[in-house]
């Protein structure tokens, strides 16, 4: 099997071969058919998050050891199962549920291995799909996606879970009566706009820098499309709405300017959720929380009932797909370096071939 590996931080990814895995206990091997480039990878590649005056948090640190195989939105087809695992119909295409817990701690036990402590995600702590297979530590992390797209499929895994389960922390009957303010129109803040038709929401107004994604938002169905480095950009936003009173705001960059933006924007009682990891530290007057009665809260990705739940929306056809760019497996550190540099509208998928 052949694989594109992190071997050292911030250094291109190397083509690696090694021998085919042997599914050992519950294990399932998959055939990779679709892997996304996720900016989560892009973090794993430069080795850590910037928190903010001077500090990091470094990866090598937290569990993380290269060479390391990244990809964590992966679509695959069973080619070998261990002696342990549950029957699987090896026919079918499974979506790769990768926020892997212990198992065995309460959080787990209660099913949010995304919350746990001692992680073992795909593509993170262990090898993910950037490689023609993997290795799922048990059935019970494949979703079975019918006759969908592999290559539209994948981006669930991350970038559609993370969105859906970042709706889901605001109250379902402000959604339905407020739009939201959702800063990032790449990848995240598209599928977001799908997922808040999909559940009856108002809409949104979306904020980004970048001209051609800001088209991408209203080709997506964004209420509006506002530009970051408007000098009026609450009033702007403010304009869109139809209100002064900003309810909802969801960050997917996480950056110093748009969480103060965020921020500023609420209401009385209102809700900012960030979820983006560009990194840095927000300097927020401490009298303000009490004073607006604000709640800003971080969600990180989604559990496996949240994916369960979001794959009958899609396929029930309630969810338009983002846009999406299908690359080689040969070209993922090309790939990569291009949502580096902002060069990839909605998200790229690899797409190996097995040989």
């Amino acid at each position: 099997m052949k694989c594109y590996c992190i071997c050292d931080f911030k250094a291109p990814l190397q083509m690696m071969e090694k021998e085919d895995f042997v599914p050992q206990g519950t294990q399932v091997v998959l055939d990779v058919k679709a892997a996304g480039v996720c900016h989560s990878d892009l973090h794993l590649w430069e080795g850590g998050y910037d928190l903010g005056h001077g500090k990091r948090l470094e990866l090598k640190d937290r569990g993380v050891a290269l060479p390391l195989t990244p990809g964590h939105e992966t679509v695959g087809v069973v080619r070998a199962m261990g002696p342990d695992a549950p029957a699987l119909d090896t026919s079918k295409h499974y979506l790769i549920y990768p926020w892997i817990g212990c198992g065995q701690c309460a959080v787990c036990q209660r099913g949010d291995e995304n919350l746990c402590a001692a992680p073992a995600c795909l593509g993170i702590h262990r090898h993910g799909g950037y490689a023609t297979q993997i290795v799922v530590p048990h059935p019970r992390y494949l979703v079975d996606i019918g006759d969908m797209d592999p290559v539209l499929a994948a981006p669930y895994a991350c970038s559609g879970l993370t969105t859906f389960s970042a709706l889901k922390k605001f109250d379902p009957a402000v959604l339905q009566n407020e739009p939201v303010v959702i800063f990032g129109a790449g990848g995240l803040g598209l599928m977001c706009l799908q997922w808040l038709h999909a559940m009856g929401g108002k809409g949104a107004i979306v904020v980004d820098l970048d001209p051609a994604k800001r088209e991408a938002a209203l080709q997506a169905g964004a209420l509006a499309a506002i530009d970051g480095n408007s000098d009026t950009l609450v009033a702007d936003i403010q304009a869109a709405a139809g209100t002064r009173n900003i309810w909802s705001v969801i960050d997917y960059v996480g950056a110093p300017a748009t969480a103060t933006q965020a921020f500023n924007l609420l209401v009385k009682g209102g809700k900012l959720v960030i979820v983006g990891l560009f990194g840095g530290q927000s300097e927020w007057s401490l009298a303000l929380f009490p004073l607006k009665a604000a709640t800003v809260q971080g969600s990180y990705v989604g559990n496996l009932a949240e994916l369960r739940e979001l794959m009958a929306f899609v396929k029930e056809g309630k969810v338009r797909p983002i846009p999406v760019s299908r690359h080689p497996l040969d070209q993922a550190d090309d790939t990569l370096m291009a949502l580096h540099d902002g060069k990839v509208i909605g998200r790229a998928v690899l797409t190996p071939s097995v040989e």
